[in-house]
């Protein structure tokens, strides 16, 4: 038996939230992580730089859960976080990964001042300088995006949004029109 297309409802939902403000920042948090941990997991790192791959790996892992759970509109299924919490814990995963990326910019920051010595022409060893920067870069971006999503939450939260607004505007808890539900 072939396998069956996905109904356009349930396409229609995912390209909803894609496409909505919530999607497109953890897409940007996604990409932003995975920048940082890819730039400094492909090059020499030690020291204090591990705490900026650990800082940049778990949000990111934690980022790609939230979205796929919130993609598949299965943030219900999640025990203690999910149902009507879950716009709490998109909230406190923002604004937690902003506060830690902080100092991960910082760390990155510094290493990369510790090894501007070496970015001269005549320079002929390997040096970590480019690296560090392009890292710095990712790191901003990253709780920069960070932060955007806290707000965006917060306002949502606490203003009385609905878990998931972008994908429930004309329909109701799963795609269906409102009148339409059942039991």
């Amino acid at each position: 038996m072939a396998p069956q297309p996905p109904q356009p409802q349930v396409r229609r939902n995912f390209l909803g939230f894609l496409k909505s403000f919530m999607g497109i920042i953890r897409i940007l948090q996604i990409l932003c992580g995975a920048g940082l941990w890819v730039t400094i997991a492909a090059n020499k790192y030690e020291g204090s730089i591990h705490f900026v791959l650990f800082v940049a790996v778990l949000f990111w892992l934690l980022t790609l859960a939230l979205f796929f759970i919130t993609l598949l509109d299965k943030q219900d299924l999640v025990p203690i976080l999910g149902g009507d919490r879950w716009m709490l814990t998109n909230f406190v995963h923002d604004v937690v990964a902003a506060v830690l990326y902080l100092p991960a910019i910082g760390v990155i920051i510094y290493k990369t001042k510790k090894n501007d010595y070496c970015n001269l022409e005549q320079y002929k060893h390997f040096c970590l300088y480019k690296v560090y920067l392009a890292a710095s870069v990712f790191a901003c971006l990253g709780a920069v995006v960070y932060v955007i999503g806290a707000v965006y939450g917060g306002c949502r939260k606490f203003r009385g949004g609905s878990p998931t607004p972008d994908t429930q505007t004309q329909h109701g808890r799963r795609g269906i029109p409102v009148g339409e539900q059942q039991a």
